[in-house]
């Protein structure tokens, strides 16, 4: 179950009770919370997890690709990928076949922080569909999928 904190967001999400958007992005914030709090412990946040997840899945995906899989904004991406780089845990090399173009993988060291994070994120997963229900949980993935129209 999604909890509200404060009596002034409980006011304020009555009066928005037919806003979509605001209920997702509520949601989505109070989701993030729980997810960082766990991966904290690991040094990421669940943004930092999902692109290494997906670099894992992928290795050698350009940046628009990933973009586009994310449905993230570009420069979006870039802030979010940095710290990583930074880090050590992502690298990036110039296309071969186009120039313009950055081929993401992670480092050696990121899969091992990857691996090292993946019992946090369980543990983030196994919390929130112990509040939320395990079938609630894959109904709204499912639903929420199939609003952005990208594979599970």
């Amino acid at each position: 179950m999604v909890y509200i904190h404060t009596e002034i967001e409980a006011t304020f999400a009555q009066s928005l009770p037919d806003d979509d958007c605001f209920a997702i992005r509520q949601a989505a914030r109070y989701v993030s919370q729980l997810y960082d709090r766990h991966l904290g412990k690991a040094g990421l946040k669940i943004t930092q997890y999902s692109i290494m997840h997906r670099l894992q899945r992928r290795p050698g995906i350009t940046m628009k690709e990933l973009a586009e899989s994310m449905v993230m904004e570009r420069t979006t991406l870039v802030r979010a990928i940095q710290p990583l780089q930074r880090d050590g845990l992502v690298q990036s090399e110039v296309s071969e076949t186009d120039r313009r173009a950055l081929k993401m993988s992670l480092t050696p060291a990121g899969l091992v922080r990857l691996e090292a994070a993946a019992s946090h994120w369980y543990a983030a997963q196994d919390e929130f569909e112990k509040h939320f229900g395990t079938q609630r949980a894959a109904l709204l993935r499912q639903e929420l999928f199939d609003l952005t129209k990208k594979p599970v």
